[in-house]
């Protein structure tokens, strides 16, 4: 067997490997006799199904695999061997001639691979990177503790509807102003003006009181969301159009959420029991989960600048942009040409990125630990819960929900993506200039809107 590597440029090159019938043979007559052990045939006894009709029966294909299977593994063994830095998969190159499996006994495959540009990625205190510090101050701590009353509160029954309430009652299909003949009526259902899109069918619930009857369009309310009419009216989405007239919704009950006091039982039931005793504890607790939060959101910016950073020195890279091009077709055989054309440059801009990423990893020595991809898992599921105010969760149970995150394979590379952003993040920040600008949460979240 022949193997040989042809660079044909900085960034393109070819594999050639030529096999002889000497290479494959052991490998196809094994197969040829592990079928005739298994053949049964008209005329013969179970395995024992003479070898020339083995061979024309099932030559051809069996030769088919021992050749593809003996190149499949030099091929791999050559690209691991000789270490080449290789972008994607191999393909088939466009100067490979036709096979003709039944009548020759010599092969020579030819593949084309994509080689991954020259670039040296280094990061010292010369650097300057910015690096934006969230102020916590005591009106975000009041927002969260009155989204946390929120959660906790309770309903209260009230005679007269004010913006939030939830009301809940029968709702009647019009026509003329008359309930229609053989329309719509929902007996018990619910709603929600506030989250109406229309103000005008909003205004309309102003100062209703239980007991009384308001008329209005749900198509309009809505704005023609297929999905919220067929919900509220309890119908597909494909009869909506059928009912875009007034309804009458007679309001049985109004419900009204009131905020939990700020007491000790407020407190037990969001930290856990006897966790915080007062409301300074309360707002100190607070302020440290703030805090740790924003840090991560810190370093996912300083993470998104340091990319910016990176890819500014390292300037515009050659890649083998043909060559990319057909494996990124190969890749989405479902997907046209001008898919390639229009998601080409991002998909560039991202594997220049993933390349500087895998240097600044090496040099740093950043790898993840089961136990650091396990923290994180348990981080990510206490963000979860702690969304809908769920902040007492047991720690076994975050730690039982972790692992079941883990088994998943896509919530697996999502968290380990996660875990190694966010080591480096740390590890960068001492390799770096930080240049701190303080700022409010409002102003950090402007710096990704004209992103």
């Amino acid at each position: 067997m022949e193997v040989k590597f042809n660079k044909l440029d900085a960034v393109n090159g070819e594999i050639v490997i030529n096999l002889v019938k000497s290479d494959y043979e052991a490998d196809l007559q094994k197969a040829l006799k592990d079928y005739a052990r298994k053949a049964q045939m008209p005329g013969f006894r179970p395995g024992k199904v003479p070898m020339p009709i083995i061979v024309k029966r099932v030559g051809s294909q069996l030769k088919a695999e021992a050749v593809e299977r003996k190149f499949s593994e030099e091929l791999q063994r050559y690209i691991t061997a000789e270490k080449l830095n290789m972008l994607g998969q191999p393909l088939q190159s466009e100067r490979q001639q036709t096979i003709d499996i039944e009548n020759q006994d010599d092969f020579e495959f030819i593949v084309d691979i994509a080689l991954a540009p020259e670039m040296k990625v280094s990061l010292t205190k010369r650097d300057k990177v910015a690096y934006y510090d969230i102020v916590v101050d005591d009106e975000k701590i009041d927002q969260q503790i009155e989204g946390m009353r929120r959660q906790a509160g309770h309903a209260e029954s009230v005679e007269e509807y004010t913006l939030g309430d939830v009301m809940r009652g029968e709702l009647v299909e019009l026509e003329n102003g008359e309930p229609k003949e053989g329309g719509i009526v929902v007996e018990k259902t619910s709603i929600l003006p506030q989250y109406f899109n229309d103000d005008a069918q909003k205004t309309l619930f102003d100062g209703a009181k239980k007991d009384s009857t308001v008329t209005f369009n749900p198509s309009v309310a809505y704005s023609g969301n297929d999905t919220e009419i067929s919900s509220l009216l309890r119908i597909k989405k494909e009869e909506v159009g059928e009912h875009k007239g007034d309804f009458a919704f007679r309001i049985a009950e109004i419900s009204r959420m009131v905020p939990a006091e700020v007491n000790q039982e407020f407190f037990d039931r969001i930290y856990g029991e006897g966790n915080i005793k007062s409301e300074e504890e309360l707002r100190a607790r607070i302020k440290t989960e703030m805090q740790d939060q924003f840090v991560a959101d810190s370093d996912y910016k300083f993470l998104l600048d340091v990319r910016t950073h990176v890819m500014g020195k390292l300037g515009k890279l050659e890649f083998p942009e043909k060559l990319l091009k057909r494996l990124m077709q190969a890749n989405n055989p479902d997907k046209g040409p001008e898919f390639v054309e229009e998601n080409f440059e991002k998909s560039i801009e991202e594997l220049q990125w993933h390349l500087a990423k895998e240097q600044l990893l090496q040099q740093n020595e950043v790898k993840i630990e089961n136990d650091e991809l396990r923290q994180t898992a348990i981080q990510a599921a206490r963000f979860q819960f702690a969304q809908y105010g769920m902040n007492n969760i047991p720690d076994d149970y975050l730690s039982q929900y972790a692992e079941n995150m883990l088994k998943d394979e896509r919530q697996r590379g999502a968290l380990v993506e996660r875990a190694i952003d966010t080591k480096l993040a740390t590890v960068l920040k001492n390799v770096v200039t930080l240049q701190h600008k303080e700022v409010s949460l409002e102003e950090f979240n402007k710096l990704f809107e004209t992103k």
